[in-house]
């Protein structure tokens, strides 16, 4: 087979075939007294092996196991699969977590306070010291680390420590270089509240706060998660696909190559 026949199939180009060999991620083609490439079944399959385990592990990956298999090291090649298994484990762990806290979350947000409210952030107008000596712009809203904490009824060094963990993310006053908490922050130390009352642990919390962080709320986040979902279901399926392509291309590596300018079975001659 020529590599053209092995880029059909895969809708990608010779040269990206050739360069494939290049790198070891297919094996090295045999050749013909005058020098052309002799593309078997077996560098077919492995193809086939490598481009399937690139949606299931990613490109660096991919490669990393074609070419220890390539260099007859199977174990490496195992251990380099077990860690992308594992590592979709950890993910669909993580995917676990963050629902159960955004479940609580909801949960919690429906429940009746058994505390005073809180008199709300200070803004323009307030008759009390501003941040740093300065008076704040219309219809914000900031809170010092001290007020912060004693609206929620932790210590200054807890809420330093969830800042810590990258849960918390305060600016600095210019002035006086004291952390100010705006209305985000405050969001994000309420939900931290609830859930450590719950029980989860700071780097669960973490990853909660970074995910409502960057979908901009619950109502979008519940959709990144969907979203989230797809994709490691996805993983899933490719990583059974690329057993199959990866057995197939072993299976093939027994087959003995052909001696050099023999007319492989089935395939024709670079020209």
């Amino acid at each position: 087979m020529r590599p053209s026949d092995l880029a059909r199939e895969h809708g990608i180009s010779p040269q990206a075939v050739r360069n494939y060999e290049r790198d070891g991620f297919i094996p090295p083609a045999e050749r013909t007294r005058s020098g052309y490439r002799i593309y078997t079944e077996a560098h077919a399959a492995a193809l086939r092996a490598y481009l399937s385990l690139i949606p299931a592990y990613g490109y660096s990956a991919s490669g990393r196991i074609m070419k220890a298999l390539h260099n007859d090291e199977l174990d490496e090649a195992l251990a380099i699969i077990d860690q992308g298994h594992s590592q979709l484990l950890r993910d669909r762990e993580t995917l676990d977590a963050v629902r159960k806290a955004i479940d609580h979350l909801t949960a919690g947000s429906d429940a009746t306070p058994d505390q005073p409210s809180d008199p709300g952030p200070r803004t323009v107008g307030d008759d009390r010291p501003t941040v740093g000596g300065h008076r704040r712009t219309t219809g914000e809203a900031s809170r010092t680390i001290g007020e912060l904490a004693h609206q929620l009824r932790v210590t200054p060094a807890t809420l330093r420590k969830w800042e810590g963990a990258g849960i918390l993310v305060p600016v600095r006053d210019p002035a006086t270089g004291y952390r100010v908490f705006g209305a985000s922050d405050v969001r994000d130390a309420e939900l931290a509240h609830l859930l450590r009352r719950g029980g989860y642990p700071l780097e669960q919390i973490a990853t909660v706060v970074q995910q409502i962080r960057t979908a901009g709320g619950t109502d979008t986040l519940a959709g990144a998660l969907d979203d989230w979902q797809r994709k490691l279901t996805a993983r899933g399926l490719a990583m059974l696909s690329s057993a199959t392509r990866l057995s197939h291309c072993l299976s093939g590596q027994q087959v003995s190559t052909p001696p050099v300018g023999a007319q492989p079975v089935g395939a024709q001659q670079v020209r």
